[in-house]
């Protein structure tokens, strides 16, 4: 049975980080230059960083001489993250959810399948009202989430992933149109333990509502991290560019 803190249990655990500790950070921090160029954001510009993690995002964004707040719901990403705090760049817990500084930012990003947490949609649509509400008249909201029919034609549904003396075992299934991720392992003190991530297969369709409905207009969308031409079938990702 799923559990409405999913996100919380494991984005706060230890083991999150090595997991996922191989991720392309390169292939991150290039996509996020080449989102830059693409908007050409004014200098001083307040941004929004919406599931920053521990921040590592919003610190490139805050070398271009942007105004960056970011938010998450992990305590202990959060903590992580204050260690970089200046005078352009800060950090708060909050969740994506509750209305945060209202028509406040020039543009709110969201990065990396960082939304679709939830098992009821009015949760979904509660955090899109909350990142319109976010924004300025004109301001601009990037979407960065998996494309879901490349993600169901490709998914695995059974590895096992090793990590030093770790070892995960990673299953996969469509489950209520939620992409579901078990993953079980056993601890350094040989204690059984066991995670769960869930995001909702919404298409394009989908977010293009939800957002209508929030206030937001679609403007753009691209495939993968260099930009490329969005592919319904093929494409890796779908970076939604909205105007509020």
């Amino acid at each position: 049975m799923l559990q409405h803190d999913w996100y919380e249990n494991w984005f706060n655990s230890p083991y999150y980080k090595i997991l996922y500790q191989n991720r392309n950070e390169q292939e991150a921090q290039a996509f996020i230059e080449k989102l830059i160029l693409f908007l050409q954001p004014p200098p001083g510009s307040r941004m929004l960083d919406i599931a920053c993690g521990e921040g590592r995002y919003a610190r490139q964004l805050a070398e271009h001489d942007y105004d960056v707040t970011g938010i998450d719901i992990s305590q202990n990403s959060i903590e992580q993250a204050k260690a970089s705090e200046n005078d352009h760049l800060h950090f708060m817990v909050q969740d994506m959810r509750f209305p945060f500084y209202i028509n406040y930012f020039n543009y709110a990003l969201n990065f990396f399948t960082s939304f679709g947490y939830f098992i009821h949609d009015r949760d979904h649509m509660m955090a899109a009202r909350s990142f319109t509400a976010a924004l300025k008249k004109e301001g601009i909201l990037v979407i960065d989430y998996l494309n879901r029919e490349y993600v169901l034609q490709h998914m695995v549904q059974y590895e096992n992933v090793e990590r030093g003396s770790y070892h995960f075992e990673i299953k996969k299934k469509l489950e209520r149109n939620h992409i579901v991720k078990e993953i079980s392992f056993t601890d350094a003190n040989n204690k059984a333990r066991h995670y769960t991530e869930s995001v909702a297969a919404f298409s394009l369709a989908d977010f293009n509502e939800m957002f209508q409905k929030a206030g937001m207009q679609l403007v753009s969308v691209f495939g993968d991290y260099k930009l490329s031409e969005y592919e319904p079938n093929s494409s890796s990702r779908m970076i939604m560019i909205f105007k509020k």
